[in-house]
């Protein structure tokens, strides 16, 4: 019974969230989120195209490949470049206020993934935030388990706080860029939907190491590969590498000098 409420909720969601055009671009890893997110749009009739982006060999990549060849869905890959990236970090830092290393390395990859949707002929594109918070995917939620209901709920909101301020930053980076963000899951209608699943259907005790349980349940009975249902939670940051190349480039001696090159320069990537 709850699998069918959650997935006509899912549905509801998209469907609420999608303007009238018959094409949409979805943010894609080849993770739970992102696939349901697309199967979802395939499901309702859209012509869906996938948007990934990352440095060569990272696992967003490889791991996209594999599975938008099993869903059958097209496929455009941007592949990042060190100095490009080193740019826009400073072109990143300049726009928003912001310290948090987390949210600047998630505001690098919206940027590039605008960049690919303008050249795939995109004005807006899906992205699947919001279903870890919302289902208990951070393993924190694992780590409190013992602490009660009271103390999951106030670190669900904590996170969803943190999610919406998150999206809010990474909008500032993609309107400048003329790229829309639709959020079908941090809508206010399905946050508080989904707030109101018991919690032991997202995690089931401290040595939950899966979580988002059913959200999984519901990704498999639409049709999602098994591999990517079941996928351990990957950032963007860590998937595309681009936290791994931050933290080489923070390391440099000249890294303070060059992350703060002139606006005027930055604008122009």
């Amino acid at each position: 019974m709850l699998l069918s409420v959650l997935k006509n909720a899912l549905f509801t969601a998209v469907v609420e969230s999608t303007d009238i055009d018959s094409s949409v671009a979805v943010a894609f890893s080849g993770g739970l989120d992102s696939t349901l997110l697309a199967k979802i749009c395939k499901d309702l009739g859209f012509e869906v195209t996938l948007l990934t982006i990352g440095f060569s060999h990272s696992q967003d990549i490889e791991f996209s490949k594999v599975i938008a060849s099993k869903i059958g869905l097209p496929h455009h890959i941007y592949t990042l470049d060190e100095q490009e990236c080193y740019e826009v970090l400073s072109h990143v830092t300049h726009i928003i206020d912001c310290e948090n290393v987390s949210h600047i390395e998630n505001c690098i990859a919206y940027f590039h993934i605008a960049k690919l949707a303008n050249r795939s002929g995109f004005q807006q594109v899906l992205t699947a935030n919001g279903c870890d918070e919302l289902f208990c995917g951070y393993n924190e939620y694992r780590l409190v388990y013992g602490r009660g209901r009271r103390y999951i709920a106030k670190l669900m909101d904590e996170k969803i706080i943190n999610e919406l301020e998150l999206m809010n930053e990474i909008e500032t980076v993609t309107c400048e860029m003329g790229i829309k963000l639709k959020k079908p899951f941090l809508t206010e209608k399905f946050i508080s939907f989904a707030k109101n699943i018991d919690i032991d259907q997202k995690i089931t005790g401290s040595n939950d190491f899966v979580r988002k349980r059913i959200l999984r349940e519901t990704a498999l009975s639409i049709g999602i590969p098994e591999e990517s249902a079941m996928k351990p939670k990957k950032a963007i940051q860590y998937g595309t590498m681009i936290h791994k190349k931050f933290k080489i480039y923070t390391k440099s001696p000249n890294h303070i000098s060059e992350a703060n090159l002139d606006t005027k320069h930055s604008q122009k990537i």
